[in-house]
C-alpha cells in the first residue's frame, strides 16, 4: 500500500486558488470541470473484443477533465500491458493507479486520468469479502477526487461509507467520489451515502448493462459539508453500448469562487458628463454586479444596468452608468459582484458576493473654475516608464487623467489588454478620478483592437467627442491610422477616411456650438499631430485644417512622434500652441500637467527625472 503526504490545509487552499486567479486573470468558465466515471471492464466490450483504443475514443469524445476508471489491469497475463498507461497515452492525460489485488502476475484495481497534473495521491484498502477493494484519493489544485469500485457484499459496501466519510472530513478542499458502487439508488447503501454526500450524477438513468441498461450503479458524489461551494451544470449517461459492460457517466460542475478572488481589478471611472458617470470593472467569474452609491456611506442607492427591462449580468465585464447626479457634490460608492454559476431559463445558482471598499468622485459643476489634468502618451505598455513618470506627479492633486493614444498598443488578446488597463488605471487611482482613453494608431492594430471598445465608455459612444470640465471645453479627435487605408498590411479592413470625414461634420457643429463658444478655455487633444508632423501622409491636417485655422483653442496636446516638441502659436500654421509628448523610452518619455486656476491656464511637461522640459503659461 502506498500513501502520499497531503498538503491539505485551508491556508494552502486559499493561497492556491488565489494564485491561480492572479496568474490567469479572467477565468470565465475555467473553473468549470467535467467529471467522468467509467467502469471499463479492462476494455472487454460487450462483443468480447478487447479494444483499448475504443475505450480511449469514448473518453476523448466526451472530453472530461478527470475520469475515474474501474476494473483496470496492470501488467497481468490477461492484458500483457499497463492498461492505464495505454489509455493515458491515447488520451494525453496524466495517470494515477491504485492496485486492489494481485492478479495474473500483475495488479488489478482502479485508476484516474486527468488533464491537470495531480499534486499528490494516496490509496487505502476497503473491505471486500470476495476480493480486496481500494479507494484511490487524488489531490488537485481546487479539489480532491476519489475513485473506487465497491464490494459485491452489502455489509462491505456499508462499511466502506465510514471510510469515505472520514477521508472527506479530513480534507480542507472539496471532496468528490466517483465510481461503481454496485448498488441501486433506492438501496440502504445509497440512502446512507446521501446522509453525508450529495449525488450529482443522474440517478434516473441506468448505467448497467451497457447494451440494455436496467440498473443505476455508477455515481458521482460530493461531500455535503462543502456542497455549497459548487453548482451542477449538467449530468449525462453516455450512450455507449459496446465498449464495456458499463456506460460511462459524467457531470459538469462549476466550483464557486471565494469572494476575495471575484474582482479582477478595481473599478475605474469613465465618461463623467451630463450629470452622470460610468463605473467599470471586470470580474474573474460571471457575475451579477451593481453599484451602491450616495452622498455618504450610510444612505446608499443601488444602480445596475438595465436594457429593455433586463439586468445585464452573467458576464465578466461590468459597465454601470449612474445619471442624475448633483455636480460639485462628493459621492461615495462601492461595487458589488455576486457570482453566477448557473444561468438557465428556469434555474439560476449564485455564489459568494464580493464587495469593494468605498471610493469617491466629484463631478465638476458649470461654475468650476479650477482643475488639474495629468496626460500620458505613447506608453506602449511599458510599466516601468509609467511608474517613473507617475512618480513625478503622484503628489499633484489631479481631477482626471488622459491617456493620449498608444498606451495599450497592438492588443493581441483580451487578457493582454486587461493586464495593461488594470496596471495603468490602478496606478493613476482611476477608482477615484475619471480616466479618458484616446485612441492612437497602435490601439487600432492586432486581433483585440476592436475589442477595446468593450473596456471603455467613450464620451458620446464615439472615439472622438467633446466635454466640459467646469468652464473649460475639451475636444478630442481620433486621427485613425498613420498610413492610407489602401496600405497592404490593412487588408482592406480599414476605412478611416470616412471616420475623418465624420469628424469634419463633428468639428463644424462643435465649433459653432454654444458650449464651445461660451467656454472660458478650450483644449484640443489628439494623438497624431496636426502641426509639425513631417510625415507625407497628413489627411487630418488637410481635412480639419481649415476649421482649426481660426479656432480659438488655448492649447493643442498631441503625441505619436516619440519626440517632445513645443510649437508656439504661428510657427507651423497653428493658431494655438502645440505641445507633442515623448516616447515610451525612459530617457525620452514625458508626462504633462494641465492646470487651470480661475482665468489662468498652464501646461507643464516633465521627464522621468522630474526635470521640467516646458512650463507654458497660456
Amino acid at each position: 500500500m502506498k500513501k502520499g503526504l497531503f498538503r491539505l490545509t485551508a491556508v494552502f487552499w486559499l493561497l492556491s486558488i488565489g494564485l491561480a486567479y492572479a496568474q490567469t486573470g479572467l477565468t470565465g468558465n475555467k473553473n468549470t470541470w467535467r467529471i467522468m466515471s467509467y467502469n471499463i471492464r479492462n476494455a472487454i466490450g460487450m462483443d468480447n473484443v478487447v479494444d483499448y483504443r475504443r475505450i480511449a475514443d469514448v473518453i476523448n469524445r466526451n472530453n472530461p477533465d478527470i475520469v475515474a476508471l474501474q476494473e483496470v489491469d496492470s501488467a497481468t497475463t490477461r492484458s500483457n500491458l499497463d492498461v492505464l498507461k495505454e489509455l493515458a497515452e491515447r488520451t494525453l492525460m496524466h495517470r494515477i493507479y491504485a492496485p486492489a489485488i494481485n492478479f495474473g502476475g500483475g495488479k488489478y484495481g482502479v485508476g484516474m486520468l486527468s488533464k491537470e497534473e495531480p499534486l499528490n495521491y494516496k490509496y487505502i484498502p476497503l473491505p471486500g469479502r470476495e476480493e480486496q477493494r481500494v479507494l484511490l484519493i487524488v489531490e488537485f489544485q481546487h479539489f480532491v477526487m476519489a475513485c473506487t469500485h465497491l464490494s459485491l457484499t452489502e455489509e462491505d459496501r456499508l462499511a466502506s461509507l465510514s471510510v469515505f466519510r472520514q477521508e472527506a472530513e479530513n480534507m480542507s478542499k472539496l471532496f468528490i467520489i466517483a465510481g461503481d458502487l454496485n448498488d441501486k439508488p433506492e438501496s440502504p447503501v445509497i440512502k446512507e451515502l446521501e446522509k453525508d454526500f450529495v449525488i450529482f450524477s443522474d440517478m434516473k438513468k441506468p448505467t448497467f448493462p451497457s447494451d440494455k441498461p436496467t440498473e443505476t450503479i455508477d455515481y458521482l458524489a460530493l461531500y455535503a459539508k462543502k456542497s455549497h461551494a459548487f453548482s451542477k451544470i449538467s449530468s449525462q449517461v453516455v450512450n455507449e453500448p459496446v465498449a464495456s459492460d458499463h456506460r460511462p457517466i459524467y457531470s459538469d460542475i462549476r466550483l464557486k469562487a471565494t469572494a476575495d478572488v471575484i474582482f479582477y481589478n478595481r473599478p475605474y471611472l469613465q465618461n463623467p458628463v451630463n450629470n452622470g458617470i460610468t463605473i467599470m470593472w471586470q470580474t474573474t467569474v460571471p457575475a451579477y454586479s451593481w453599484v451602491e452609491y450616495g452622498m455618504d456611506t450610510l444612505n446608499l442607492k443601488k444602480a445596475h444596468t438595465l436594457v429593455d427591462g433586463q439586468v445585464i449580468c452573467n458576464d465578466l465585464h461590468n459597465k454601470i452608468r449612474i445619471d442624475g447626479l448633483v455636480t460639485g457634490q462628493k459621492y461615495y460608492y462601492r461595487v458589488c459582484s455576486k457570482e453566477i454559476t448557473v444561468y438557465e431559463a428556469y434555474r439560476k445558482d449564485f455564489g459568494e458576493t464580493a464587495v469593494s471598499p468605498f471610493y469617491s468622485f466629484t463631478l465638476p459643476s458649470s461654475e468650476t473654475k479650477d482643475f488639474t489634468a495629468v496626460i500620458f502618451n505613447d506608453l506602449h505598455k511599458q510599466e516601468a516608464t509609467l511608474n517613473a513618470l507617475y512618480k513625478q506627479v503622484e503628489n499633484v492633486p489631479y481631477d482626471f487623467v488622459v491617456f493620449n493614444g498608444d498606451c495599450i498598443d497592438d492588443p493581441a488578446t483580451e487578457q493582454e489588454a486587461l493586464t495593461h488597463l488594470k496596471m495603468q488605471c490602478e496606478k493613476v487611482d482611476a477608482q477615484n478620478v475619471p480616466v479618458f482613453y484616446l485612441r492612437g494608431n497602435h490601439e487600432i492594430r492586432n486581433a483585440y483592437s476592436i475589442g477595446l471598445r468593450e473596456l471603455f465608455d467613450y464620451v458620446g459612444n464615439k472615439t472622438y467627442g467633446a466635454f466640459d470640465w467646469g468652464d473649460t471645453r475639451i475636444v478630442m479627435l481620433d486621427c485613425g491610422e498613420d498610413k492610407p487605408d489602401a496600405t497592404p498590411v490593412y487588408y482592406g479592413l480599414n476605412d478611416f477616411a470616412q471616420l475623418r470625414l465624420d469628424q469634419v461634420r463633428f468639428l463644424e457643429k462643435e465649433l459653432q456650438g454654444s458650449d464651445f463658444k461660451q467656454a472660458s478655455r478650450r483644449v484640443l487633444l489628439n494623438h497624431i499631430p496636426l502641426y509639425g508632423n513631417v510625415d507625407d501622409y497628413r489627411p487630418c491636417s488637410e481635412l480639419w485644417g481649415r476649421l482649426l485655422e481660426k479656432a480659438p483653442f488655448d492649447i493643442n496636446i498631441s503625441a505619436h512622434t516619440h519626440r517632445f516638441a513645443h510649437l508656439p502659436k504661428g510657427t507651423a500654421g497653428n493658431n494655438f500652441p502645440v505641445v507633442i509628448g515623448g516616447s515610451q523610452r525612459m530617457e525620452t518619455s514625458t508626462v504633462m500637467v494641465l492646470q487651470k486656476k480661475r482665468n489662468g491656464m498652464a501646461l507643464k511637461v516633465l521627464n522621468t527625472k522630474g526635470e521640467v522640459l516646458l512650463d507654458l503659461k497660456l
